[in-house]
C-alpha cells in the first residue's frame, strides 16, 4: 500500500508541473502534497510495525503467588 502511495505521489507532482491552468495546476499540487503526507505516515507505520515486539510478550501475569509466611528461627545459645 506505501509503494502505491508513493507511486500515485510522485505521479501527482509531475502531471502537477504538466498542467497549464491554474485550476488543475492547484488541485494536483494539492493531491501531491496530501500523498506526501500520506507517503510519509505509511512508511513510519511500516516502520513501527517491523519494529514492536508482539503483545503476547507484554501479558502479564493476572495472579501472583501468596508470599511465604515468615521462618521461626531456633532459640541461639
Amino acid at each position: 500500500m506505501r509503494w502505491l502511495l508513493l507511486c500515485a505521489t510522485v505521479l501527482s507532482w509531475v502531471v502537477c508541473v504538466t498542467r497549464h491552468s491554474a485550476g488543475a495546476f492547484g488541485f494536483w499540487l494539492l493531491l501531491g502534497i496530501v500523498g506526501a503526507i500520506a507517503t510519509t505516515l505509511g512508511f513510519a507505520q511500516a516502520r513501527i510495525s517491523a519494529n514492536a515486539r508482539p503483545e503476547m510478550l507484554l501479558d502479564l501475569p493476572k495472579r501472583r503467588p501468596p508470599p511465604e509466611p515468615p521462618r521461626e528461627h531456633p532459640p541461639q545459645a
